[in-house]
């Protein structure tokens, strides 16, 4: 059986690798914005103050705003980065309910559009800098990893990191080189597959059966996604593939872009159900060296049961997550449900949520029953438990 594992397995990664080559856009330069946003230098803000704003494009400060006036934001800022690195500015910013919340000692962005550095006008105030915190978290979450999984844990953050390489330097260079998405996604999703199941959990056949489940499953989840969406006309035009596809100023295959999410977002729940139902398998034969391969796929499958209720709820709620102001703004739309529920966002969502989770639903007894037939098959000095070393991996 693990030389069945071996052929099965052993193609299937070639065909990712000259996938992933022939996909990527070898020599071609990377696609340029048709939209100018300008250049991100980085500024203070010192002081802010409000009100209406004047015709004339200053601000009456201080002063209460008439019903037919629109409230201003004075913001003064230090320039901290970029062509007037140290220099005084002053912006002006109408307030909409959509215009964020600065204050004085706010670290922001503003876009340089390449004009005179001392003209307010050659900048925008765009957005906050984020990077400290998010680099605080990151720091947290690799700390409680490492804790907790030691050396287990430093081989997922190897593969997180690689993973996500995969993300930035294969998948978004080919979709923008024009290349079909959801190809794109599956091969990159292979690659992420391999190498993060394999790094993590170790060369074994315990990893080697999750990964064949995964692959399954993931088929699976593709060609439904591929019809429901051909057939429920959806086309993938949501706000930012719009924006994107404008930025680009050529097309690029909408569905297929929404596919690529479904795949890709679907992954990482299914890398957890499979490792889990191969995991329970293995240590059921362990437990009771006995076991033919039948009982240990019942015994694996009511574990299964249990852990597909709680990984399809954490499926829908993340999409749901994501979804929320869609859903929000959708509700008070005054629309009947039916019309709700077939517009072509909500639509997406949830085609994306059921496809993903029927290929969770799947992936259990088609991960148990292959996990059943090879451990039934393996000597008991090869069921042995992973430990916290890296040598401990069979």
């Amino acid at each position: 059986m693990r030389n069945l594992l071996i052929w099965l397995l052993t193609p299937l990664a070639l065909a990712t690798v000259v996938g992933m080559i022939m996909l990527y856009p070898w020599g071609k330069p990377a696609p340029k914005s048709a939209v100018q946003q300008g250049t991100p230098v980085q500024a203070s803000i010192t002081a802010t103050a409000t009100g209406p704003c004047l015709a004339n494009g200053q601000v009456q400060v201080g002063a209460q705003a008439d019903p037919d006036q629109k409230p201003c934001l004075t913001v003064d800022l230090t320039m901290t980065s970029g062509p007037g690195n140290g220099k005084q500015l002053k912006l002006t910013v109408p307030i909409e309910p959509s215009t964020p919340r600065f204050s004085s000692g706010d670290a922001v962005v503003l876009a340089y559009n390449g004009g005179d550095a001392s003209d307010p006008s050659s900048f925008q105030l765009v957005d906050f800098q984020r990077g400290t915190p998010l680099v605080l978290l990151a720091a947290l979450f690799a700390v409680a990893v490492l804790v907790l999984g030691r050396w287990q844990g430093l081989a997922a953050l190897v593969a997180l990191v690689l993973s996500f390489m995969v993300i930035v330097l294969f998948v978004l260079p080919a979709i923008l080189a024009g290349e079909n998405p959801l190809v794109v996604a599956i091969a990159g999703a292979g690659a992420i597959m391999f190498v993060a199941l394999y790094m993590t959990h170790g060369l074994s056949a315990r990893t080697s059966v999750a990964v064949l489940g995964t692959l399954v499953s993931l088929a699976l989840i593709g060609v439904l996604s591929a019809i429901f969406s051909a057939t429920a006309s959806l086309t993938g035009l949501d706000d930012a593939t719009s924006t994107l596809i404008g930025s680009l100023g050529h097309g690029i295959d909408a569905r297929g872009l929404l596919l690529a999410g479904v795949v890709i977002g679907a992954l990482g729940v299914l890398d957890d159900v499979t490792i889990t139902q191969t995991s329970a398998v293995w240590e059921l034969r362990r437990a009771n060296p006995s076991l033919g391969w039948r009982e240990l796929y019942r015994s694996g499958l009511r574990i299964g049961r249990d852990h597909v209720g709680s990984a399809v709820n954490t499926l829908v709620m993340a999409y749901a997550g994501a979804a929320l102001p869609v859903l929000l703004y959708s509700s008070i739309s005054g629309v009947g449900l039916g019309a709700l529920l077939g517009s072509e966002d909500i639509a997406s969502e949830i085609i994306r949520t059921l496809a993903g989770s029927v290929g969770i639903v799947a992936a259990v007894p088609v991960t148990t029953v292959l996990a059943a037939l090879i451990a039934a098959r393996e000597p008991i000095d090869h069921l042995v438990s992973p430990t916290n070393t890296p040598s401990s991996h069979q």
